[in-house]
């Protein structure tokens, strides 16, 4: 069956107790037991999972071609707890163009928790095979990244980790399931922030993990979702699971507009380069090509001059929403070293843009009289 049609039914099942075709939401914190304190309806408390919630993770599995599934209230609680679930003294090896969060994640808290980690190029394999020749237990990937939407192979990564001993997540928020699914190349998990596509709609946080199989790591990652708490609310989790019911045909026209976009901003005379793999002239583009069935909706661009250039586009804009974040229906524009603060290393001129539904004429001529 095609993902199209698997994504618009999956967790959408007809209600057998009323008929209703839109899923129900079950809004209870704790559920009735039995007098022996056992689970006969297969819930306690709303902390370690409610049938909403449960729908949600079933539907994830299915579009991520995964066996488990763990929905959480925000992607960087889902990222974090991979970590947490690694045993004291775990190494994990992060790519340097990860989600800038993650690299905060890694540098604040990792070494208090007992664990090492290094940050390396991914786009060279040599050099991740050369930090994997000390013992990793994770490798953490990003494609395309945020914000600069470099490309890694994620066979060749899955390869290389797998060979080292080592378990491989993959970060695919920007592309999602639609796009690329990153545990039929090999990958043992899939990160997605269901804040942005699965949503859709700017109006819900949360974040997910799909797992290639029911693993030791999988389990140690549910024990820890369960003790510290980081679930995703019930009615997060149905409008996430409305969101990917809509999500192949939004893609659609993210994906196509982004593309006009991407092809304009590339003639223009103010713009020094495009970042979106899309382009033939992406250093990833071959990549891409080879793993995504299409290239996104994200994409960023350098202006050929300053900082203060850079963010006077950004003012400038009047269609474009001035907001972070990314996957709505509406475009979005940032001056990204701004957003991230002390300590980025986006490049100082860099726009990025989350291209929404608008019609890509409008958007055009939107960015056009915003370069000047």
């Amino acid at each position: 069956m095609n993902f199209e049609t698997i994504a618009t039914h999956i967790g959408g099942e007809v209600d057998e107790e009323t008929g209703a075709i839109a899923p129900p939401i079950h809004l209870a914190t704790t559920y009735e037991l039995a007098p022996d304190g056992s689970q006969f309806h297969g819930y306690r408390y709303s902390r370690e999972g409610n049938p909403t919630q449960s729908r949600l993770e079933a539907a994830l599995a299915a579009i991520e071609s995964g066996a488990r599934s763990l929905a959480f209230g925000s992607g960087m609680a889902a990222g974090a707890a991979v970590i947490q679930a690694l045993p004291a003294g775990s190494r994990v090896v992060f790519t340097d163009d990860s989600y800038y969060a993650f690299r905060l994640l890694a540098g604040d808290f990792m070494t208090r928790w007992g664990l090492e980690y290094e940050i390396v190029s991914m786009r060279d394999l040599e050099i991740v095979r050369a930090a994997l020749r000390k013992p990793a237990a994770l490798v953490w990937g990003e494609t395309p990244s945020n914000p600069l939407m470099n490309v890694v192979d994620i066979r060749e990564l899955a390869s290389i980790a797998r060979a080292a001993g080592a378990s491989l997540l993959v970060d695919s928020t920007f592309a999602t399931p639609a796009l690329q699914r990153p545990l039929e190349l090999g990958a043992d998990i899939v990160l997605q922030s269901t804040t942005k596509y699965l949503g859709g709609h700017s109006d819900v946080g949360g974040g997910a993990l799909v797992f290639g199989s029911e693993s030791d790591l999988y389990r140690q990652v549910l024990h820890v979702r369960r003790v510290i708490g980081g679930v995703a609310s019930p009615f997060n989790s149905w409008l996430v699971l409305r969101g990917v019911r809509s999500l192949a045909a939004r893609m659609r026209v993210h994906c196509e507009n982004a593309m006009a976009v991407a092809t304009w901003l590339e003639k223009h005379p103010r713009v020094r380069c495009v970042h979106y793999p899309g382009l033939a002239s992406h250093p990833g583009h071959a990549i891409a090509a080879s793993q995504m069935s299409a290239f996104g909706g994200m994409l960023s661009f350098e202006i050929a001059g300053s900082r203060e250039e850079a963010i006077a586009v950004v003012a400038a804009v009047k269609l474009f929403v001035r907001a972070t974040s990314l996957g709505g229906v509406e475009s979005l524009i940032e001056h990204r070293a701004s957003i991230e603060g002390k300590g980025t290393t986006v490049p100082e001129t860099l726009i990025r843009c989350s291209i929404g539904l608008e019609h890509q004429r409008d958007l055009i001529a939107d960015l056009e009289q915003a370069l000047g």
